[in-house]
């Protein structure tokens, strides 16, 4: 029994942080020292952390850059940049279908673990698609669409749902989906054979096991074109010939098991990854395939009673909603009203915010416990702060909490955000990559963060001509009218379409000029 005791006791202190005054100004100085102790970490040589095995983790570099734009950090930026570039050449990304595999088990993103995570591709849909706006490099762009293409094409239920995952094996044998022997690759490639070898490495760089290759890159088009003396056009034309024909072979064989349950949070990651490929993409496919899951989210995964279900397979929804859940499903609907300013969105995500705000406790320092009041409580209550893979639903949730209160002037969803951060900051130098999300919030609370709201009849094109650009720090909020949304009232002035950049709800002198509103963006 005394043994007992003190493991309860031990269980339920292992999350505990001591509770932080909430300063009258937050500082970025904390995440300051946390990047200069991450950036020993890096691996400037093939991107990513030095060391095998290597993750995507694309929530750790969504942070960097942010950081980088916001401070202006040139070698952070590098870092991040390298890191998406030698993901998208490596076996880690499926170069014929598209979409990323979980890990890479070496430390040159070359052979991965074959299997394909619902999560990952959608926050990566999220990276690629910042990364994209801040440099415009094709490269990210292939990625976006052939991700996307990939999530319909794999994991897509006719209702709308996304499934979970595909595994790493099939006939029994992990890779054997994705790899390709040398005859195989030489009937494909026909008269091009030696362009498509050295495109993909087909040589001893890809040489896997079994005298199978997997497919990866290490020159860039451009490079490969002038060697081959083809346009980029033209090298285009065969390498898509090439896909195609090897996505024929490959629908031929027997396919990898599917995990076919939908969990929420994962499919809600997954839809604001794919807004963000339609932001950043302009391709109407992505932002369709994303409303086309939030309504089954909307219609199939909420109860009466406004609260959520987890899980949903065989037509039926089963467990009672989670953090996570909540979380990034209201990041989603967030992201999806600033593309499309359809306020019903936004206003789902303000009422299940003030749900979980009324049936999740919290613990001492702030934080909300992982499972709300309906559910039966275990040995423990856990609250979930440390960011991995997928970020950590209290983070996820501030984060939420802290556009929410901006958009409707919630001065409680405002201080319960600013008492998470105080709390968590004081754990960012110790352990940098677990604290990322929490990190970029810091950074909302500590720099200038905008509100830009426009209003008018050519509201949709403005939105539209502000989201290209890589805004970190910015929320964007608008319509023809202002609705009922605070932040908008009194903004309508007929005949003209107004452009306000507002902090905390204070607004700058209105403006007709997309430059001229990102002028007064610091």
């Amino acid at each position: 029994d005394d043994y007992a005791t003190k493991l309860t006791e031990g269980i339920n202190q292992m999350d505990e942080m001591p509770v932080q005054p909430i300063p009258a100004e937050f500082s970025d100085e904390a995440v300051d020292a946390a990047v200069g102790r991450w950036k020993k970490q890096f691996d400037t040589e093939e991107g990513g952390a030095q060391g095998a095995p290597k993750f995507p983790l694309p929530n750790n570099y969504l942070f960097l850059l942010h950081y980088a734009q916001t401070e202006d950090d040139a070698e952070v930026k590098k870092q991040v940049l390298l890191t998406l570039d030698k993901m998208a050449f490596g076996g880690i990304y499926d170069q014929v279908g598209g979409g990323f595999a979980r890990y890479s088990t070496d430390d040159v993103w070359k052979t991965p673990h074959f299997e394909k995570m619902l999560y990952d591709n959608g926050k990566l849909l999220s990276l690629y698609a910042e990364a994209f706006k801040a440099t415009n490099n094709p490269l990210y762009k292939q990625v976006i669409d052939e991700t996307a293409k990939f999530i319909q094409r794999e994991l897509t239920a006719k209702n709308g749902a996304f499934y979970s995952a595909l595994d790493a094996d099939s006939e029994g044998e992990e890779g054997k989906f994705y790899v390709w022997s040398m005859d195989e690759i030489k009937a494909l490639s026909g008269e091009d054979f030696e362009l498509i070898k050295t495109y993909y490495n087909v040589n001893r760089k890809g040489l896997w096991e079994h005298n199978n290759y997997i497919l990866l890159k290490d020159q860039s088009d451009s490079v490969i074109g002038e060697k081959f003396k083809l346009s980029k056009e033209e090298l285009g034309g065969k390498i898509e010939a090439f896909k195609q024909k090897a996505m024929e072979a490959r629908g031929k064989r027997i396919r990898p098991g599917l995990d076919d349950k939908t969990l929420t949070s994962w499919n809600a990651m997954t839809a604001k990854g794919l807004v963000d490929a339609y932001i950043a993409t302009r391709n109407e496919e992505h932002l369709t395939l994303a409303k086309n899951n939030l309504d089954f989210i909307l219609k199939q995964q909420v109860k009466k009673d406004g609260s959520l279900f987890h899980s949903y397979k065989n037509e039926r929804s089963s467990i009672n909603g989670y953090l996570e859940d909540y979380a990034h499903l209201i990041d989603a609907l967030i992201r999806y009203y600033e593309a499309t300013f359809e306020v019903s969105y936004l206003n789902k995500a303000n009422t299940l915010t003030e749900y979980v705000v009324n049936n999740f406790d919290r613990n001492p320092a702030g934080f909300f416990y992982f499972k709300s009041k309906a559910d039966k409580q275990l040995v423990a209550q856990k609250a979930e702060i440390t960011d991995n893979v997928i970020p950590a639903s209290n983070s996820v949730f501030a984060t939420c909490l802290f556009k929410l209160g901006q958009l409707y002037e919630n001065e409680e969803f405002n201080s319960i955000t600013k008492s998470m951060a105080a709390s968590v900051e004081p754990n960012f130098s110790r352990y940098p990559a677990g604290y990322s999300q929490w990190m970029s919030l810091m950074l909302y609370l500590s720099e200038p963060y905008y509100e830009i709201a426009i209003v008018g009849e050519e509201c949709e094109e403005k939105r539209n001509a502000l989201l290209q650009h890589y805004l970190p720090k910015a929320l964007i909020c608008g319509g023809i009218d202002p609705g009922e949304l605070p932040i908008l009232q009194n903004r309508k002035v007929e005949g003209k379409t107004l452009i306000y950049v507002c902090q905390s709800g204070a607004c700058k002198l209105p403006v007709l000029d997309i430059h001229e509103a990102l002028e007064l963006i610091d």
